[in-house]
């Protein structure tokens, strides 16, 4: 086996230019276990292999893989900001305004960016951010 068949994780790193250190490998791998997750709940996680680690530490990974294009910053109305692996595919986000759940979703109708203002303005469109707020199933489920 190659190096690079035993750590996805370091390859991730790399392969967007970044230089491999230990607190930025905890937090990829903590935002693998937790797409979504705000930088304070991944310091929870990285401070299990990584004591020591800071807030702004975890702040600085995550700014230099958005940077990079290696996670993505979402923030929703009333959330803080949020992190996740999913890039470049232009897909939104179901969340539940009773629990806070997140979900994905895949773009909504035809191809990116998804939505066609109807009036452009003259912008060239690249990306649309949609947000469905509602309630998830177990919320659903738990009001009857």
């Amino acid at each position: 086996m190659t190096a690079s068949q035993l750590d996805p994780t370091d390859d991730a790193i790399r392969g967007v230019g970044l230089r491999v250190t230990e607190s930025r490998r905890a937090v990829l791998d903590a935002l693998r276990e937790r797409p979504h997750s705000r930088a304070d709940d991944l310091l929870d996680r990285v401070l299990v292999t990584v004591p020591g680690t800071s807030l702004q530490s975890v702040y600085n990974a995550l700014s230099d893989f958005a940077d990079a294009g290696l996670v993505r910053r979402i923030e929703p109305a009333g959330h803080p900001g949020l992190f996740e692996l999913r890039v470049s595919d232009n897909h939104h986000h179901l969340i539940c305004t009773d629990c806070g759940a997140i979900s994905d979703v895949d773009c909504v109708v035809g191809e990116a960016p998804c939505l066609t203002p109807s009036d452009d303005r003259g912008f060239v469109v690249r990306v649309a951010e949609v947000t469905f707020w509602g309630t998830c199933s177990a919320c659903a489920s738990n009001r009857t």
